[in-house]
């Protein structure tokens, strides 16, 4: 099964007198391994393919050892269509022969020729080995290979379990990588259980997925048992930290104790601080990772410069946000995005507009889904309903992009919240995928709104279908658009439901900062 066409890539352009190696041209039959291998060393191994020209030429059959050797100069020239086939020519290829081509595929993202060039393997008589299985999980986390092999560390932990194969700690990591990126993160943490010595890669790859599925007590667990800590696990811990605003504080905590432990911060960790920040809307600290920043040359960092963009747009600073905006001497369309949406999050939309179109025909750079999804959302805010068809209908004119659910549910937000209900409608009818939770719920709350209560009922009766208790907010929605109206009996009936069903509306509150922490303070509580 073939993912992508493997190029032939081009001829060999003629080597310049000073790219020859007198020591080792013309090369005798004898020295071939040895000039090879110089090439196969050096940092530019394409140079030796000439050493393949001269054997055509002079009619030499190589051997199995000199063949191998011309596999490897062509995988590292990036060749794999002649590494493929000084392999084919092969009589019998050895098992070494076999992993080299399976790594190669591999590391150049052809996934499913690494998987068939296993089953010739496999089919020739010869045992895969650790290399073999630990290059076939490292393939399996690509997104070719999990359309067609979801799970397949589990026959590979099933070989090592019959101890077929003896695992080492390259093969045991790779088979942690390999279930956390597949999401079992418990039959990780088994083999990792199972580890001798548990390296720093094999701990951050589990610490990673634990993060990912919020388990932050058994990341801790992990954490507190690695004993040679890097700057890699470090940032696993503060970026899974940052994604929860509750425990957003612990990736400030974690930030500050490997600077005293003598780690200096790269870009994820300072992107990743910078996001922790934007949680807690801690713009001082921000400001003091900024100040850090621009001491060295990772302030000049897109990845910085939109990450600092995000933080002030959240802590309402967007003048801030602006001047780091345009003092960025790079910008890409995340860049662009994240000021876009800090305008007009902040209620700035027409701002956000202008920018948006400076965007494009300033500096032609092509919006992203997110980008368009923000523009939609400062028409919303901005009453602009003209202007937000215009650039809904120019995604899939201008940009060959199929809108998402998540446009189509702003663009009934845009109609309804100006008025349109019977639009709004008519264009959720007329949506060429069915509408989603969200689509309706934007139209039930513009229903709520303008006081519509049978179109209320319609929509709220249309997103039950789809989460009948998993939107308790639509309930509470159509609750209050039935007692705007003066239907307590609608009121009443739909209290009933909601207790049988068993569903309540989550209890309301708000975070206040202090001098030294965020915390959530509910409805009649005293502060």
């Amino acid at each position: 099964m073939i993912n992508a066409k493997i190029p032939k890539f081009k001829s060999l352009v003629p080597l310049k007198e000073t790219e020859i190696n007198h020591l080792l041209w013309p090369p005798k039959f004898s020295s071939l391994p040895l000039a090879l291998q110089h090439y196969i060393n050096s940092d530019t191994p394409i140079h030796g393919q000439k050493i393949h020209s001269y054997i055509l030429k002079a009619g030499y059959k190589p051997n199995t050892n000199i063949c191998i050797k011309l596999m490897i100069l062509h995988l590292k020239s990036s060749c794999l269509f002649y590494a493929r086939q000084m392999f084919d020519e092969m009589r019998q290829p050895t098992l070494s022969a076999y992993n080299y081509m399976i790594s190669g595929y591999v590391k150049h993202g052809f996934v499913l020729e690494s998987f068939d060039m296993v089953r010739k393997l496999c089919l020739s008589g010869e045992t895969p080995d650790a290399y073999t299985l630990s290059m076939i999980l490292k393939g399996s986390t690509s997104s070719y290979a999990e359309l067609y092999f979801p799970c397949i560390g589990q026959p590979v932990h099933a070989r090592i379990f019959k101890c077929v194969v003896e695992g080492d700690d390259v093969l045991y990591t790779a088979l942690v990588d390999s279930y956390v990126k597949s999401g079992r993160v418990d039959y990780a943490r088994r083999v990792f259980d199972l580890m001798l010595e548990k390296d720093v890669v094999c701990s951050t790859s589990l610490i990673t997925g634990y993060m990912n599925q919020g388990y932050i007590e058994d990341a801790e667990d992990v954490f507190s048992r690695t004993t040679e800590k890097d700057v890699v696990v470090f940032n696993a811990m503060i970026e899974g930290y940052s994604k929860q605003v509750e425990n957003a504080k612990k990736a400030i905590e974690v930030y500050i104790d490997m600077q005293r432990l003598g780690f200096r911060p790269n870009i994820s960790t300072s992107a990743s601080i910078i996001g922790a920040c934007s949680a807690l809307a801690e713009f001082e600290i921000s400001q003091q990772v900024q100040g850090q920043l621009m001491k060295t040359e990772l302030i000049e960092h897109v990845k910085i410069g939109s990450a600092l963009i995000d933080m002030y747009s959240k802590c309402g600073l967007v003048e801030d946000a602006r001047r780091v905006f345009n003092y960025m001497p790079e910008k890409n369309v995340f860049s662009w995005t994240s000021m876009i949406d800090g305008y007009g999050k902040n209620g700035y939309p027409n701002e956000a507009l202008e920018l948006f179109s400076i965007m494009q025909i300033d500096h032609l750079i092509v919006p992203n889904y997110v980008t368009f999804l923000s523009a939609l959302s400062a028409c919303a805010h901005s009453g602009l309903v003209a202007k937000g068809r215009e650039i809904f209908e120019s995604m899939e004119r201008d940009y060959s992009m199929k809108p998402r659910t998540e446009h189509y549910a702003c663009m009934v937000d845009i109609l309804g919240r100006s008025g349109s209900l019977n639009q709004a409608l008519e264009f959720v009818i007329n949506m060429t995928e069915r509408p989603d939770s969200d689509v309706w719920a934007a139209l039930l709350s513009s229903c709520r709104l303008h006081g519509d209560v049978e179109l209320a009922n319609l929509a709220a009766n249309e997103l039950f279908k789809l989460s009948s208790d998993s939107r308790p907010g639509a309930y509470v929605a159509l609750s209050n658009a039935l007692a705007d109206a003066g239907r307590w009996d609608g009121v009443s009936e739909l209290r009933k439901i909601m207790k049988i069903r068993g569903i309540s509306k989550g209890t309301g509150f708000s975070w206040v900062g202090g001098d030294s922490s965020l915390k959530a303070f509910f409805a009649g509580q005293q502060i």
